[in-house]
């Protein structure tokens, strides 16, 4: 076999079994069964057609009404959703697979989270304190985790293709830039690194000091743009109880 398709099938091997344990070990697998499907962007009926199964199982093992399944079904939903992504052209899977997990994190990036279930972009916004200044994408679409983002070190130190490093699992999350007087050098490191997560949020700066250009770019992007003056520690400690 070729060494590149080689390391792809086992970084793909990595991930399938990355997100069994992840559901298998969870307090609440229905939340995390949900959480990699509404990820993969694949529909119930969809998945059930696959696996073989009626939508209402699907539907039950969301919602936690039927017992969570073992470890064989959870092998078998896991390897359909990446099977059926890669039948699309494998869009997301390339969101995971840039990722190497032997690359040390980066000294920019302050904390990274993921969340079980996911929450609305606007209650995410309302649970840590964040006013939303620049409207754009799915205010009720999920995020799924957050980077909370020294903006100077990332700038200085992170090259384009690195700021990857800030998505963590998935892109459907929120990039939190501290230690900021404007917002325009973060906008702009997203704008050329072609980053688009589901919300930006600018910690600890005055509605009236962010830049213009700040507010153009999130605009274009279609990316919620917000403000947070929640100090720091209260910040992280809001964050850890969404799970």
């Amino acid at each position: 076999m070729d060494k590149t398709v080689d390391e792809l099938e086992l970084k793909k091997d990595h991930l399938a079994r990355s997100i069994i344990g992840e559901i298998a070990m969870a307090a609440e697998p229905s939340k995390n069964i949900k959480k990699w499907r509404a990820l993969f962007r694949i529909s119930q009926k969809s998945l059930s057609r696959k696996l073989g199964v009626t939508s209402s199982v699907i539907s039950d093992y969301e919602s936690g009404r039927r017992k969570s399944p073992g470890i064989l079904f959870l092998k078998k939903y896991v390897e359909t959703l990446i099977n059926m992504d890669e039948e699309k052209g494998g869009e997301v899977l390339k969101e995971f697979l840039h990722l190497d997990e032997n690359r040390p994190i980066s000294a920019s990036i302050l904390d990274i989270r993921e969340f079980e279930g996911g929450l609305t972009v606007t209650d995410f916004c309302r649970h840590v304190g964040a006013k939303v200044i620049t409207e754009g994408g799915d205010s009720e679409g999920k995020i799924y985790g957050y980077t909370l983002i020294d903006s100077v070190k990332a700038i200085t130190e992170l090259s384009f293709s690195e700021l990857k490093k800030l998505y963590g699992v998935t892109s459907r999350r929120a990039l939190v830039f501290t230690n900021i007087t404007s917002g325009k050098g973060p906008m702009i490191a997203i704008k050329v690194a072609n980053l688009k997560p589901a919300l930006i949020v600018l910690h600890n700066i005055p509605e009236s000091s962010v830049s213009d250009i700040a507010k153009n770019i999130a605009k274009i992007e279609d990316i919620p743009l917000s403000l947070c003056a929640t100090n720091i520690d209260d910040f992280m400690e809001r964050v850890k109880e969404i799970g």
